[in-house]
């Protein structure tokens, strides 16, 4: 009788044992639930990383924006170029030098001056330029009595304007130095960024655009040396 009763206690036993161990199985495989949550904070600690990396494009987007800036005319004169029209800068860019100042209220004795001294085909055939432009303030300064001398003297006016003129279109980065002149003297051009002066004279509107030439309007009129 003890013998049975202690093979049923036994077995009670053993069942037990087998409950409780495929208890402890079943808590241990729902561990790795818990590394979910890291794994979830792991991705998402990607996000910043891909955001910085969007950073470039917006910087590569705001350089070419300065970029596009650099390029346009500047300076206080340039208010008094027509906006639109063959005189605006839009319709300058599309003629040779001289033909496009004539277009241009705003350089209507330089023009004046030029068919006197009969430089058109002359600045107009050239294959590329750098134009120092005398407003007609410029000319306003001069005496009307000189003036009025100068311009009947074509030698001599030949030599002033081409005084105004140097080989090769010169970019605001590329403007500050000396530089020869089509008369064969040198102009001083000091200062940058959008201020310049040309022997002094100041550049009131700078880097207009015509076909050949980029123009520099001036206040004064050059003078050569010699």
């Amino acid at each position: 009788m003890f013998s049975t009763r202690s093979k049923t206690a036994a077995a009670l036993l053993c069942s037990a044992a087998i409950a409780v161990s495929a208890s402890a199985c079943g808590s241990s495989s729902s561990k790795p639930s818990a590394s979910s949550p890291a794994a979830s904070s792991s991705s998402s600690s990607t996000e910043p990383t891909m955001a910085s990396s969007s950073s470039p494009s917006m910087s590569d987007s705001s350089s070419s924006g300065a970029a596009g800036s650099a390029s346009a005319p500047f300076g206080s004169a340039c208010s008094a170029v027509p906006s639109s029209g063959p005189g605006s800068f839009t319709g300058m860019a599309t003629d040779p030098v001289a033909t496009a100042a004539s277009h241009n209220p705003v350089l209507s004795t330089l023009v004046t001056a030029v068919q006197a001294a009969g430089l058109g085909d002359t600045l107009n055939s050239a294959p590329a330029i750098t134009v120092f432009a005398p407003a007609n303030d410029a000319f306003g300064k001069i005496p009307a009595d000189t003036l009025k001398s100068v311009l009947a003297d074509k030698t001599k006016l030949t030599k002033i304007l081409t005084y105004h003129v140097v080989s090769g279109k010169l970019s605001p980065d590329q403007l500050a130095g000396t530089h020869t002149t089509l008369e064969g003297g040198t102009v001083t051009v000091t200062g940058s960024g959008q201020s310049f002066q040309v022997n002094g004279a100041n550049v009131v509107c700078g880097n207009v655009q015509t076909a050949n030439a980029t123009v520099y309007i001036v206040d004064s009129v050059l003078m050569p040396t010699s």
